[in-house]
């Protein structure tokens, strides 16, 4: 019983050691010199840009009217296989995901609808790292063998 007490006393009284400890180390550290001002670089020193060179920069998302990518495999939607209306095609679908993160389809015979069911999240879950840039629609439906 008294082994307990013993025991918890002495844990007490070295965590009071280590925190008198830190304190004392924390009240004899050196405050780091903060200036409010702006420094003025050193001469020696050379100023380099945090960004990349304009030619080496990647659009951002606002920058471009969309992204798409190629959807070979038939497309499951709540359950239930899309199909074009106007073509009954199934499968090899281009998915198109636009600036106002409306999602639309468009099948192998040109047909474009938008899918309500599908939102910006969905398709930044299942596309992939994008790899071109395209100037314009005919050039990503033809790099996207469409």
């Amino acid at each position: 019983m008294f082994r307990r007490s013993r025991a918890d006393r002495a844990f007490r009284e070295a965590q009071r050691a280590g925190y008198a400890l830190l304190q004392q180390v924390h009240a004899e550290w050196p405050l780091p010199d903060h200036t409010t001002g702006a420094v003025a670089p050193a001469a020696s020193e050379a100023l380099v840009p945090d960004f990349l060179p304009p030619d080496l920069r990647v659009p951002s998302r606002q920058e471009v009217e969309g992204l798409m990518m190629r959807w070979e495999q038939p497309l499951v939607i709540d359950g239930e296989v899309r199909t074009c209306t106007e073509c009954g095609g199934y499968r090899d679908w281009i998915v198109f995901c636009l600036r106002d993160d409306s999602v639309w389809l468009r099948c192998r015979a040109g047909h474009q609808v938008q899918e309500p069911r599908l939102d910006a999240a969905w398709y930044n879950r299942n596309s992939g790292p994008v790899d071109r840039w395209h100037s314009t629609l005919e050039d990503g439906l033809r790099h996207l063998g469409h």
